[in-house]
């Protein structure tokens, strides 16, 4: 648009100087050829006018991220069930590639299997390990590795058509470009991860695992990215209800984003679990064995260290950090049934409440059976279906654009 202007600009410029030594140029027909000149930059204007962003493209990009988040928790879900079934480990190569074709014949397994064989895992746990078995926990790495793959299309290969469609506002590109970097930044970090429980520790005969840190940073970039991508599909879908700032709307909205912030935070400490296998030392609950507080609490010394790297204090915190959002999420429901709200707002607190009852139901359940893969992997499900209610809440309290 900026050039077309310029361009008839320049014409017009140049057309009065040409009549100030040209007559000629006086003619009718000349003058009709100026004003269709006009007529048609001007429709082109127009029409470059119309790719603005609107309601209907508004809903398109929501719905686009929407579906973008939805394949970031089917991320979330498989990864945690390839660390349940001790499966991240399986291949010891990162190709972008190449691994997208799974061996095919039996001497490319073979070759695959040797390869897996010459790490601690191996050596220290799996000894014994088939063929078949590993061709199992190999589909299941191989899986998640594909399933990123995708989650990394999804947002890339859209982003490049809605940007030359004109789909975007200026700050949308902006958000659109920090999740596509975020994306890449994901599958880097994952690999990063599986690094960790490949290295060679040879002071060290426990059970060879990724780092505790590396996986929360894993979990927790992802977790940014679901809530990133849900918050801004929501907000491009639902539209701002008109309520009062009343001191009491305000209130309930900062304690909603506290309340979100702790679910987020309790979700974060999970992986702390997973990374460290905590949720096997104690087995039994409210108690933590005969005690309320363990004698291991704070074993480690440094203190701090106890936080990250004792699996009775990350358990316990996971504990606290559970009941704590349990209580948090109960005091919002209370305290908005106080207040006047839209009805979408009302539904989105009481699916919070339930779901946040249920996943400690879900939480307590698999610390008393041993943390069984299936119902763990129902309760890892559990918080980001937590966490997703948490968002849909803040979506519908947010303030009206002005």
């Amino acid at each position: 648009m900026l050039l077309s202007s310029l361009r008839t600009t320049i014409f017009y410029s140049c057309r009065g100087v040409s009549k100030a030594f040209h007559p000629s140029t006086r003619s009718p027909q000349l003058r009709q050829w100026v004003v269709k000149r006009g007529q048609s930059t001007i429709t082109a204007e127009a029409g470059a006018a119309s790719t603005v962003p609107n309601t209907a493209t508004n809903r398109i990009v929501g719905r686009w991220l929407l579906g973008c988040s939805g394949l970031v928790a089917g991320a979330i879900v498989l990864g945690g069930v390839t660390r349940l079934t001790e499966s991240g480990l399986s291949m010891v190569d990162w190709h972008l590639v190449r691994e997208m074709k799974p061996p095919q014949s039996q001497a490319e397994w073979e070759a695959e299997f040797s390869k897996y064989q010459q790490f601690p895992e191996f050596k220290i746990l799996n000894h014994d390990m088939t063929l078949s078995e590993f061709k199992f926990i190999f589909f299941m790495e191989w899986g998640h590795r594909m399933w990123g793959r995708l989650v990394g299309l999804a947002y890339i290969l859209p982003t490049v058509y809605f940007w030359k469609k004109g789909y975007f506002t200026r700050s949308m590109k902006g958000k659109v470009l920090g999740l596509c970097g975020f994306v890449v930044f994901q599958g880097l970090l994952g690999w990063y991860m599986v690094k960790s429980g490949l290295e060679e520790k040879p002071e060290s005969y426990d059970i060879p695992r990724v780092s505790q840190y590396r996986l929360s940073a894993h979990l927790g970039s992802a977790l940014l990215l679901y809530c990133a991508s849900l918050w801004i599909g929501l907000t491009q879908l639902l539209p701002a209800h008109k309520m009062t700032e009343t001191r009491h709307i305000m209130q309930l909205k900062r304690f909603a984003k506290g309340t979100a912030g702790l679910v987020f935070l309790t979700a974060l400490s999970g992986a702390f679990v997973a990374g460290l296998d905590a949720g096997l030392v104690y087995n039994s609950f409210p108690k933590m064995g005969e005690r309320w507080i363990p004698d291991d609490l704070l074993a480690f010394s440094p203190t701090l260290k106890n936080f990250f790297e004792n699996p009775t204090t990350v358990q316990f915190d996971h504990r606290i950090l559970g009941i704590s959002s349990l209580a948090a999420i109960t005091g919002l429901y209370l305290f908005s049934r106080r207040m006047l709200l839209p009805r979408r707002a009302k539904i989105a607190i009481s699916l919070l409440a339930a779901m946040a009852y249920g996943q400690v139901v879900l939480g307590i359940s698999t610390l008393l059976l041993y943390v069984p893969t299936s119902l763990a992997a129902t309760h890892q499900s559990g918080s980001v279906a937590l966490l997703s209610l948490a968002i849909w809440v803040l979506a519908e309290l947010r303030k009206m654009p002005k």
